[in-house]
C-alpha cells in the first residue's frame, strides 16, 4: 500500500529528473468556469504526461538484479512512454504491451524511446495475462500502470507540488479535478493532499460511458465498465478502479465527474487557445469538468490537473474545429 512516506521518498529520487510543472491561469477560462481555475499542465512533463513520475519512481526503486533483467509494462501509450524513457535513462531494457488501436504517435514514440513493443487486441485479449506470461518467461519486473505502490508514490509527487503551489497562490480550500483511469494519479494526489493541503479535495474526472470510478464511489464498491475501447479519451479507459487505488479513492475523494467526448475535445481547443498548451482528450476531461460541470463544484477556485498531451495530429485538428 502506498503511503505519504513512500511519496516523499519518491520525491527525493525524482528530484532533478522530473519537471516541476507550473500553475497556469486564464481570465477567459475563469469566466467560463465562474471561478478561478488553476491548471497544472502535466502535458509539459517528460514524455508528455504525468506517467513519467510513476515510471521513474518504480524503476529507481528496483534492486540491481531486477534492473539487469529488465522491466515490462502494459499501456495505451502514456505509461508506455514513461516507462520506456525512465528505463532507458537507467540503462534498463523494457518491453511494453500496447493495444493495436492505440494512437500511432504513442506507439511510434514508445519504440523510439528504446522499448520493445508488443501489440494486442484489447477487445479480445487480456493485457494483464500477456504481461504476466512474458514477465514470467523472461524474468522481467512488471510495472503496472496504476495498481502499483511505487507508481502511485511517483504520481503522488504531483500532489506535493500542488499543495505548495496552491498555498503560494492563496488557495487553501478547493476541489482538485484529476483525469482518472485506474486511479493511480488520483489516489497519489489525494494521499499527498491529505497531509499537506487538507483543504484541497481530490475529485476524479472520466469520459461518459467509462465512468467506473465515479460509479464506484457512488455505490461504495468497485464497478466495471462494459467496454474498454470506443472513446476518444483512450488514455484513461480502464476496466475498473484498481484494487490498491480504490480504497484510497473511497476514503479521500469527493464525487466524480463525467464529460462527453465533445466536451473533452472542446476543452482541448480552449486549452490551446487560452493557455497555449496541447492536451489529448483524455488529459483534458478535468478541464472540461471545471468548465462544463461548474454547478457541481463549490468554492471560488478549482485546481485542474491536465494530465497529458500525447494527441495525434488529426485528433488535434478535429478539436480545433470547436473554435470555428
Amino acid at each position: 500500500m502506498s503511503t505519504l512516506d513512500m511519496i516523499e521518498a519518491a520525491a527525493i529520487r525524482l528530484n532533478g529528473h522530473v519537471r516541476e510543472t507550473p500553475i497556469l491561469t486564464s481570465p477567459f477560462l475563469d469566466e467560463i468556469a465562474g471561478r478561478r481555475v488553476l491548471i497544472k499542465p502535466e502535458c509539459l512533463q517528460h514524455t508528455g504526461s504525468f506517467k513519467f513520475r510513476g515510471a521513474w519512481s518504480a524503476i529507481s526503486a528496483l534492486d540491481d538484479a531486477a534492473g539487469k533483467r529488465g522491466v515490462i509494462a502494459f499501456s495505451s501509450g502514456n505509461h508506455a512512454q514513461g516507462v520506456a524513457y525512465a528505463a532507458a535513462q537507467h540503462g534498463v531494457s523494457s518491453v511494453i504491451i500496447m493495444p493495436s488501436d492505440a494512437p500511432k504517435l504513442k506507439i511510434d514514440n514508445t519504440r523510439a524511446l528504446g522499448a520493445e513493443v508488443v501489440l494486442y487486441d484489447r477487445a479480445k485479449e487480456s493485457r494483464e495475462e500477456i504481461g504476466e506470461a512474458l514477465a514470467s518467461e523472461r524474468g522481467l519486473t512488471l510495472i503496472r500502470p496504476y495498481d502499483e505502490p511505487q507508481v502511485i508514490a511517483g504520481q503522488g509527487t504531483t500532489g506535493l507540488e500542488i499543495a505548495r503551489q496552491a498555498k503560494d497562490l492563496g488557495v487553501t480550500e478547493a476541489d482538485v479535478l484529476i483525469c482518472c483511469g485506474g486511479g493511480g494519479l488520483t489516489s497519489g494526489i489525494a494521499l499527498a493532499l491529505e497531509e499537506h493541503a487538507p483543504g484541497l479535495r481530490a475529485r476524479p474526472c472520466e469520459p461518459e460511458g467509462f465512468d467506473d470510478v465515479k460509479r464506484s464511489l457512488a455505490s461504495g464498491s468497485i464497478q466495471n465498465n462494459n467496454a474498454t475501447s470506443g472513446n476518444i479519451c483512450d488514455a484513461i479507459l480502464t476496466p475498473q478502479p484498481g484494487q490498491i487505488t480504490f480504497p484510497i479513492l473511497k476514503r479521500l475523494c469527493g464525487p466524480g465527474f463525467s464529460v462527453s467526448e465533445q466536451e473533452a475535445m472542446h476543452a482541448v481547443a480552449l486549452a490551446f487557445l487560452r493557455l497555449k498548451i496541447v492536451l489529448e482528450p483524455g488529459g483534458a476531461v478535468s478541464l472540461a469538468s471545471a468548465l462544463f460541470r461548474k454547478d457541481e463544484i463549490e468554492g471560488d477556485a478549482v485546481v485542474v490537473v491536465a494530465s497529458g498531451g500525447n494527441v495525434d495530429p488529426q485528433v488535434f485538428r478535429q478539436a480545433l474545429e470547436f473554435l470555428t
